[in-house]
Protein backbone atom coordinates (compact mmCIF):
# COMPACT_ATOMS: atom_id res chain seq x y z
CA UNK A 1 0.00 0.00 0.00
CA UNK A 2 2.77 2.38 0.68
CA UNK A 3 4.09 1.56 -2.42
CA UNK A 4 1.22 2.10 -4.48
CA UNK A 5 0.66 5.56 -2.67
CA UNK A 6 3.87 6.69 -3.58
CA UNK A 7 3.52 5.34 -7.02
CA UNK A 8 0.22 7.46 -7.26
CA UNK A 9 2.03 10.50 -5.93
CA UNK A 10 4.72 10.69 -8.00
CA UNK A 11 2.31 9.70 -11.23
CA UNK A 12 0.04 12.80 -10.73
CA UNK A 13 3.15 15.11 -10.09
CA UNK A 14 4.04 13.94 -13.76
CA UNK A 15 1.26 14.38 -15.02
CA UNK A 16 -0.74 17.13 -13.80
CA UNK A 17 2.20 19.56 -12.86
CA UNK A 18 4.92 19.27 -15.44
CA UNK A 19 5.42 20.54 -18.80
CA UNK A 20 4.46 18.47 -21.50
CA UNK A 21 8.00 17.72 -22.44
CA UNK A 22 9.26 16.83 -19.12
CA UNK A 23 6.05 14.50 -18.75
CA UNK A 24 6.96 12.85 -21.04
CA UNK A 25 10.91 12.18 -20.12
CA UNK A 26 9.84 10.93 -16.80
CA UNK A 27 7.27 8.56 -18.51
CA UNK A 28 10.60 7.53 -20.83
CA UNK A 29 12.06 6.45 -18.01
CA UNK A 30 9.43 3.99 -16.52
CA UNK A 31 9.09 2.64 -19.93
CA UNK A 32 12.72 2.26 -20.61
CA UNK A 33 13.16 0.51 -17.38
CA UNK A 34 10.19 -1.95 -18.72
CA UNK A 35 12.21 -2.46 -21.80
CA UNK A 36 15.20 -3.72 -19.56
CA UNK A 37 12.91 -6.15 -17.75
CA UNK A 38 11.06 -6.76 -21.00
CA UNK A 39 14.75 -7.62 -22.32
CA UNK A 40 15.09 -10.71 -19.78
CA UNK A 41 11.84 -12.08 -21.39
CA UNK A 42 13.79 -12.77 -24.16
CA UNK A 43 16.50 -14.97 -22.55
CA UNK A 44 19.50 -14.31 -25.32
CA UNK A 45 21.95 -13.54 -22.93
CA UNK A 46 22.37 -10.36 -19.69
CA UNK A 47 24.52 -7.87 -21.73
CA UNK A 48 21.23 -8.32 -24.49
CA UNK A 49 18.14 -6.21 -21.41
CA UNK A 50 20.77 -3.30 -21.85
CA UNK A 51 21.08 -3.44 -25.49
CA UNK A 52 17.05 -3.54 -25.13
CA UNK A 53 16.77 -0.90 -23.57
CA UNK A 54 19.46 1.35 -25.29
CA UNK A 55 17.64 0.05 -28.71
CA UNK A 56 14.05 1.56 -26.98
CA UNK A 57 15.35 4.88 -26.14
CA UNK A 58 17.08 5.18 -29.34
CA UNK A 59 13.90 4.39 -31.29
CA UNK A 60 11.67 6.76 -28.82
CA UNK A 61 14.25 9.65 -29.35
CA UNK A 62 14.26 9.05 -33.42
CA UNK A 63 10.12 8.71 -33.43
CA UNK A 64 9.25 11.22 -30.90
CA UNK A 65 10.71 14.32 -33.40
CA UNK A 66 8.95 13.26 -36.15
CA UNK A 67 5.15 12.67 -34.54
CA UNK A 68 2.13 14.15 -35.43
CA UNK A 69 -1.66 13.48 -35.33
CA UNK A 70 -1.50 11.45 -38.35
CA UNK A 71 1.51 9.64 -37.24
CA UNK A 72 -0.66 9.20 -34.11
CA UNK A 73 -3.48 7.80 -35.77
CA UNK A 74 -1.17 5.45 -38.00
CA UNK A 75 0.85 4.30 -34.68
CA UNK A 76 -2.39 3.48 -33.02
CA UNK A 77 -3.58 1.34 -35.46
CA UNK A 78 -0.36 -0.20 -36.10
CA UNK A 79 -0.29 -1.47 -32.63
CA UNK A 80 -4.20 -2.40 -31.85
CA UNK A 81 -3.10 -5.10 -34.51
CA UNK A 82 -0.47 -6.23 -32.94
CA UNK A 83 -2.63 -6.14 -29.24
CA UNK A 84 -5.07 -8.22 -31.55
CA UNK A 85 -2.36 -10.93 -32.72
CA UNK A 86 -1.28 -10.66 -29.12
CA UNK A 87 -4.41 -12.06 -27.98
CA UNK A 88 -4.44 -14.97 -30.03
CA UNK A 89 -1.03 -15.92 -29.15
CA UNK A 90 -2.38 -15.53 -25.44
CA UNK A 91 -5.87 -17.78 -26.29
CA UNK A 92 -3.32 -20.24 -27.74
CA UNK A 93 -0.63 -20.85 -25.22
CA UNK A 94 0.97 -23.06 -24.21
CA UNK A 95 3.32 -22.69 -26.82
CA UNK A 96 6.78 -21.58 -27.32
CA UNK A 97 7.30 -18.27 -28.38
CA UNK A 98 10.13 -17.54 -30.46
CA UNK A 99 12.46 -15.31 -29.07
CA UNK A 100 12.88 -12.56 -32.08
CA UNK A 101 9.10 -12.40 -31.30
CA UNK A 102 9.16 -12.02 -27.97
CA UNK A 103 11.87 -9.05 -28.43
CA UNK A 104 9.93 -7.69 -31.17
CA UNK A 105 6.65 -7.53 -29.13
CA UNK A 106 8.16 -5.51 -26.43
CA UNK A 107 9.36 -2.55 -28.70
CA UNK A 108 5.44 -3.10 -30.43
CA UNK A 109 3.76 -2.67 -26.48
CA UNK A 110 6.11 -0.18 -25.28
CA UNK A 111 6.99 2.06 -27.89
CA UNK A 112 3.33 3.43 -28.75
CA UNK A 113 1.83 3.42 -25.42
CA UNK A 114 4.60 6.05 -24.33
CA UNK A 115 4.48 7.76 -27.37
CA UNK A 116 0.73 7.97 -27.78
CA UNK A 117 0.65 8.68 -24.24
CA UNK A 118 3.14 11.70 -24.41
CA UNK A 119 0.56 12.99 -27.57
CA UNK A 120 -1.98 12.56 -25.18
CA UNK A 121 -0.67 15.32 -22.98
CA UNK A 122 0.26 17.91 -25.33
CA UNK A 123 -2.73 17.95 -26.60
CA UNK A 124 -4.09 21.86 -25.10
CA UNK A 125 -5.45 22.50 -21.79
CA UNK A 126 -7.14 19.04 -21.74
CA UNK A 127 -3.75 17.38 -22.67
CA UNK A 128 -2.97 16.70 -19.07
CA UNK A 129 -6.61 15.16 -17.84
CA UNK A 130 -6.62 13.01 -21.21
CA UNK A 131 -3.30 11.63 -19.87
CA UNK A 132 -4.75 11.13 -16.39
CA UNK A 133 -7.75 9.81 -17.75
CA UNK A 134 -6.40 6.95 -19.09
CA UNK A 135 -4.56 5.69 -16.39
CA UNK A 136 -7.64 6.48 -13.89
CA UNK A 137 -9.68 3.87 -16.62
CA UNK A 138 -6.95 1.24 -16.09
CA UNK A 139 -6.49 1.75 -12.41
CA UNK A 140 -9.77 1.40 -11.54
CA UNK A 141 -9.81 -1.56 -14.32
CA UNK A 142 -7.49 -3.30 -11.90
CA UNK A 143 -8.78 -2.53 -8.97
CA UNK A 144 -12.08 -3.48 -9.55
CA UNK A 145 -10.65 -7.25 -11.14
CA UNK A 146 -9.00 -7.40 -7.53
CA UNK A 147 -11.63 -7.02 -5.29
CA UNK A 148 -14.34 -8.73 -7.11
CA UNK A 149 -12.14 -11.54 -8.01
CA UNK A 150 -11.07 -12.27 -5.07
CA UNK A 151 -14.80 -12.57 -3.43
CA UNK A 152 -16.38 -13.55 -5.67
CA UNK A 153 -14.05 -15.40 -8.16
CA UNK A 154 -14.96 -18.53 -9.33
CA UNK A 155 -14.53 -19.13 -13.09
CA UNK A 156 -10.84 -19.16 -14.26
CA UNK A 157 -10.34 -16.83 -17.20
CA UNK A 158 -7.00 -17.94 -18.88
CA UNK A 159 -5.76 -20.82 -15.96
CA UNK A 160 -2.67 -21.90 -18.58
CA UNK A 161 -1.60 -18.19 -18.50
CA UNK A 162 -2.66 -16.56 -15.11
CA UNK A 163 -4.39 -19.14 -13.17
CA UNK A 164 -5.50 -16.08 -10.69
CA UNK A 165 -7.84 -14.12 -12.65
CA UNK A 166 -11.36 -14.94 -13.21
CA UNK A 167 -14.16 -13.86 -15.07
CA UNK A 168 -15.88 -12.21 -12.48
CA UNK A 169 -12.93 -9.95 -11.66
CA UNK A 170 -13.04 -9.02 -15.39
CA UNK A 171 -16.99 -7.64 -14.95
CA UNK A 172 -15.57 -6.15 -12.07
CA UNK A 173 -13.21 -4.05 -14.00
CA UNK A 174 -14.95 -3.17 -16.50
CA UNK A 175 -17.67 -2.15 -14.24
CA UNK A 176 -14.92 0.13 -12.29
CA UNK A 177 -13.77 1.64 -15.90
CA UNK A 178 -16.80 1.97 -17.30
CA UNK A 179 -17.24 3.84 -14.11
CA UNK A 180 -14.59 6.21 -13.92
CA UNK A 181 -14.88 6.82 -17.74
CA UNK A 182 -18.50 8.17 -17.13
CA UNK A 183 -17.49 10.50 -14.34
CA UNK A 184 -14.34 11.80 -16.59
CA UNK A 185 -16.63 12.71 -19.55
CA UNK A 186 -19.41 14.46 -17.59
CA UNK A 187 -16.26 16.34 -16.29
CA UNK A 188 -15.28 17.34 -19.30
CA UNK A 189 -18.62 18.38 -20.31
CA UNK A 190 -18.64 15.67 -23.41
CA UNK A 191 -21.20 12.91 -24.35
CA UNK A 192 -20.93 10.57 -21.48
CA UNK A 193 -22.06 7.56 -23.84
CA UNK A 194 -18.70 8.02 -25.76
CA UNK A 195 -16.69 7.70 -22.96
CA UNK A 196 -18.57 4.85 -21.35
CA UNK A 197 -17.68 3.04 -24.94
CA UNK A 198 -14.25 4.69 -24.49
CA UNK A 199 -13.91 3.04 -20.87
CA UNK A 200 -15.02 -0.28 -22.16
CA UNK A 201 -12.91 -0.67 -24.65
CA UNK A 202 -9.92 0.86 -22.81
CA UNK A 203 -10.46 -1.79 -19.88
CA UNK A 204 -10.77 -4.82 -22.44
CA UNK A 205 -7.54 -4.10 -24.61
CA UNK A 206 -5.84 -3.40 -20.81
CA UNK A 207 -6.59 -7.23 -19.60
CA UNK A 208 -5.05 -8.30 -23.10
CA UNK A 209 -1.35 -6.21 -22.56
CA UNK A 210 -1.74 -8.05 -18.53
CA UNK A 211 -2.18 -11.33 -20.22
CA UNK A 212 1.03 -11.13 -22.75
CA UNK A 213 3.10 -9.99 -19.91
CA UNK A 214 2.00 -12.70 -17.86
CA UNK A 215 2.36 -14.92 -21.39
CA UNK A 216 6.42 -13.97 -21.45
CA UNK A 217 6.98 -14.46 -17.72
CA UNK A 218 5.41 -17.70 -17.58
CA UNK A 219 7.66 -18.91 -20.62
CA UNK A 220 10.61 -17.12 -18.98
CA UNK A 221 9.66 -19.01 -15.87
CA UNK A 222 9.13 -15.63 -13.76
CA UNK A 223 6.90 -15.05 -11.02
CA UNK A 224 7.08 -11.38 -11.47
CA UNK A 225 9.52 -9.02 -14.31
CA UNK A 226 11.43 -7.33 -11.74
CA UNK A 227 11.86 -6.61 -7.82
CA UNK A 228 12.15 -2.77 -8.20
CA UNK A 229 8.94 -1.86 -6.22
CA UNK A 230 8.62 -3.65 -3.36
CA UNK A 231 5.40 -5.84 -2.74
CA UNK A 232 4.34 -4.73 -6.50
CA UNK A 233 7.32 -6.35 -8.71
CA UNK A 234 8.55 -4.79 -11.27
CA UNK A 235 7.87 -1.60 -13.60
CA UNK A 236 6.66 -3.90 -16.37
CA UNK A 237 4.23 -5.20 -13.37
CA UNK A 238 2.76 -2.11 -13.36
CA UNK A 239 2.25 -0.48 -16.90
CA UNK A 240 1.80 -4.15 -18.69
CA UNK A 241 -2.01 -2.78 -19.17
CA UNK A 242 -1.22 0.36 -19.90
CA UNK A 243 0.58 -0.40 -22.83
CA UNK A 244 -2.56 -2.11 -24.54
CA UNK A 245 -4.97 0.01 -23.16
CA UNK A 246 -3.25 3.59 -24.23
CA UNK A 247 -3.81 3.06 -27.86
CA UNK A 248 -6.77 1.64 -28.11
CA UNK A 249 -8.14 4.74 -25.53
CA UNK A 250 -6.73 6.86 -28.20
CA UNK A 251 -8.33 5.19 -30.97
CA UNK A 252 -12.00 5.19 -29.37
CA UNK A 253 -11.37 8.91 -28.33
CA UNK A 254 -10.58 9.73 -32.05
CA UNK A 255 -13.25 7.41 -33.58
CA UNK A 256 -15.47 9.58 -31.22
CA UNK A 257 -14.60 12.70 -32.66
CA UNK A 258 -13.30 13.93 -29.17
CA UNK A 259 -9.91 14.46 -30.18
CA UNK A 260 -8.43 16.01 -32.93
Amino acid sequence: MITAALLVAIVLFCVLLLPSWLSAVMLGVAWTLGAWEWGRFVEWSQGFVWVYAALFVLLALASGGLFDAAGAQQLALAAAFWWLLAFIGVTRFPWRIPAALVAAGGLMALLPSWLLLAYLHHLGSTGPMLALSVLCIVWAADVGAFFCGRIFGRAKLAPKVSPGKTWEGVLGGLLGATSVAALVGAGLGQPVLSWVVTGLATALASIVGDLTVSMCKRQAHMKDSGHLLPGHGGILDRIDSLTSAVPIFFLSLSLAGLIA
